[in-house]
């Protein structure tokens, strides 16, 4: 799969939940983040607008889930558990799309990955800053 790709399908683990997206920037926003959420979640996410994202099938599957400052609002499958995408806290515009779920791509295909500082988030007066990099290396030919 090439990274300027501009819209894809999704879907979670069991199939409930189905989507259409368009891609802010094909997969070239990939990132992580050390926020407690996604640290725990380990999931690379790339962004969409929010008129970006269609629910073809299962929005009544969808659960929401909020903490913290109940900005961010994070989407998973009621059936399978699988996080599917979430309204981001750093700029509620957009949608963080968990990439695993976009049809033929696998968070492995990232071989070097920005993991963004989410402990001290920008949204709290921080400046957004790359806290690290997640690099993946196959050990097949």
């Amino acid at each position: 799969m090439g990274p300027d790709i501009s819209e894809i399908d999704g879907a979670c683990h069991c199939g409930a939940v189905k989507f259409h997206v368009r891609l802010a920037n094909g997969l070239h926003t990939a990132r992580r983040c050390t926020c407690s959420f996604c640290r725990m979640r380990g999931a690379v996410a790339v962004s969409a607008d929010l008129d970006g994202l269609t629910i073809l099938e299962g929005a009544d599957k969808l659960a929401l889930y909020q903490f913290n400052t109940g900005t961010a609002k994070h989407y998973f499958c009621s059936v399978c558990g699988i996080y599917t995408h979430h309204q981001r806290r750093s700029n509620p515009r957009e949608f963080g799309i968990n990439a695993a779920c976009l049809a033929g791509v696998s968070p492995f295909d990232f071989a070097d990955l920005p993991v963004y500082d989410g402990v001290n988030h920008p949204s709290d007066g921080n400046a957004s800053r790359v806290a690290g990099r997640l690099r993946f290396e196959s050990v097949e030919g």
